[in-house]
């Protein structure tokens, strides 16, 4: 190899380097658990493998494209498959919502540019790289800007002697603003009766609100206001 080679490579890998360092500084700003180092990495990586397929003649010296061809698409396909387990390993379930699925979605999109940079296509590459930050930070404040319903587990525990019936229920929370989505039922076994439900709003403050009202019930024995998230 020349130096015109060694510099070409060490661009490939610098500039995946940067790449993925951008992207995994907006997810550690945020404190999600797959943030600067492991974008950094996958990006890396990515860029380090695909090398491998421009430079077939270094780990194969002595034999000729006519004898043997190598299908790079394979290799992208591979880093691709691998990224999927990180991917899942950042994806965990907090009662009934999932969350890290846009850190899952930022790896994987990290894996292709880390790939488009290992092969020298660095215009792509840099777009990318760009539009991904963009949808990360503008678009999270965009998202907060949309009107959009916030879902919430609610259960609510009373003595079996001082139940609100269900209509009342559902018709205070209405009047905070809820609307109920499912509804089950619990006896338990210390002679008290819980409700557990799924509920949504338009206005997060009506969870506090909402809170409030329940601590100064004195038949409420205990409840518990869950915001769910992505």
């Amino acid at each position: 190899m020349n130096e015109s080679e060694y510099i070409n490579i060490l661009v490939h890998l610098i500039s995946a380097l940067v790449a993925g360092a951008a992207i995994g500084l907006e997810r550690s700003f945020h404190g999600r658990p797959a943030g600067f180092r492991t974008h950094t990495l996958v990006c890396l990586t990515s860029s380090l493998l695909m090398l491998v397929t421009l430079y077939q003649s270094q780990w194969m010296p002595g034999i000729t494209h006519d004898m043997i061809r190598i299908d790079p698409t394979r290799t992208a396909q591979g880093i691709m498959t691998g990224i999927g387990f990180l991917g899942a390993g950042v994806i965990f379930k907090e009662g009934l919502s999932v969350r890290g699925l846009t850190t899952a979605a930022s790896i994987w999109i990290t894996a292709a540019i880390g790939i488009l940079m290992g092969i020298g296509f660095f215009f792509p590459a840099i777009i990318a790289t760009v539009l991904t930050v963009g949808i990360l930070s503008v678009f999270r404040r965009i998202e907060s800007l949309m009107p959009s319903q916030i879902y919430a587990h609610h259960w609510i525990r009373f003595a079996r002697h001082q139940v609100l019936d269900e209509t009342e229920l559902r018709t205070m929370l209405k009047n905070y603003g809820f609307s109920v989505n499912a509804m089950s039922y619990h006896a338990d076994q210390d002679d008290s009766f819980r409700y557990q439900m799924t509920v949504s709003t338009l206005k997060a403050e009506n969870l506090n609100l909402l809170s409030h009202a329940l601590l100064k019930m004195e038949n409420v024995e205990g409840f518990g206001l869950s915001p769910t998230g992505d």
